[in-house]
Parts: C-alpha cells; sequence; structure tokens
C-alpha cells in the first residue's frame, strides 16, 4: 500500500501543478465591489478607487503602498465566482487595514499579480487555477474631507 502511495505521488509531481492559476481573467472592479457592499461584506465607509479613477480634490496620504494578496479555494467553483469571491475578500481587509489607520478611502488600485503592477481603469487581474483562486492588489490609503 506505501508503495502505490508513493508511485502515485511521484507521477503526480510529474504533471503540471494544479494548485497554480492557470486561467488569467480580467474581470470589472465596479460589479464586484457594488455586490460586495449590497450584501453587507463592505460597510461603505471606505470608499474604492482604481487607478486613474480617483476623487478630485485634497487627499491626505495616511499610508503608500498597501498590498493585498490573497488566495481562495477554487476547487468545485467557477472561475468567474471564485474571482469575484477573492476580489471582495482582498477589499474587505484593504477595508480593515483604511479604518485602523483612519482612512476613508483606497485610491490609486492596481493589479499587483506577483509584484507586477497592471493599471486599468476598469479591470482588475484574477488568476484561477484549479484549486486555487489568487487576487493582488496595491493601492494608496487616504484621508479625504
Amino acid at each position: 500500500m506505501q508503495a502505490k502511495a508513493l508511485i502515485a505521488a511521484a507521477l503526480f509531481s510529474l504533471l503540471p501543478s494544479a494548485s497554480h492559476a492557470t486561467n488569467l481573467m480580467y474581470m470589472p472592479f465596479e460589479t464586484v465591489l457594488s455586490d460586495a457592499i449590497r450584501a453587507g461584506r463592505l460597510d461603505g465607509s471606505v470608499k474604492f478607487y482604481l487607478i486613474g479613477n480617483g476623487p478630485l480634490g485634497t487627499q491626505r496620504m495616511l499610508q503608500r503602498g498597501v498590498v493585498s494578496d490573497l488566495k481562495t479555494n477554487g476547487f468545485n467553483k467557477s472561475d468567474h465566482d471564485s474571482c469575484e469571491w477573492v476580489l471582495q475578500s482582498n477589499l474587505i481587509a484593504l477595508q480593515a487595514q483604511a479604518k485602523r489607520v483612519g482612512a476613508n478611502a483606497v485610491t490609486n488600485i492596481v493589479s499587483y499579480y506577483d509584484q507586477h503592477v497592471r493599471k486599468d481603469l476598469n479591470t482588475y487581474e484574477c488568476r484561477a487555477g484549479v484549486f486555487v483562486t489568487r487576487v493582488a492588489l496595491k493601492g494608496d490609503l487616504v484621508r479625504l474631507p
């Protein structure tokens, strides 16, 4: 029995890693943000702005370059659903970080997968795999008037 397990493990290790994200997707940011607020996962006290969509006027920078890089279980979920879920998880984490420092907005949000910046006015980058789905974001915590 132990020999069979070792053989199975050896064969599995020769396959491309199923845990690595294989599907690169660009998903609409505002839709997921609105859904998270509507569902009560975000309380609306912190505003989120992708780079290029920031608010006009004065802002007080509290923390620059804050990163949230979370994963979720992608097993038995559609890529679309798991991408939306992990974005919401990142937004919840950023909201908590913002509140801790007294910020009421996260601005200049970019996708930050493996420390590679991707700027877009409307979408975020999601990597979905068989077992793991991952979204990484980077932004600035600011205080708006």
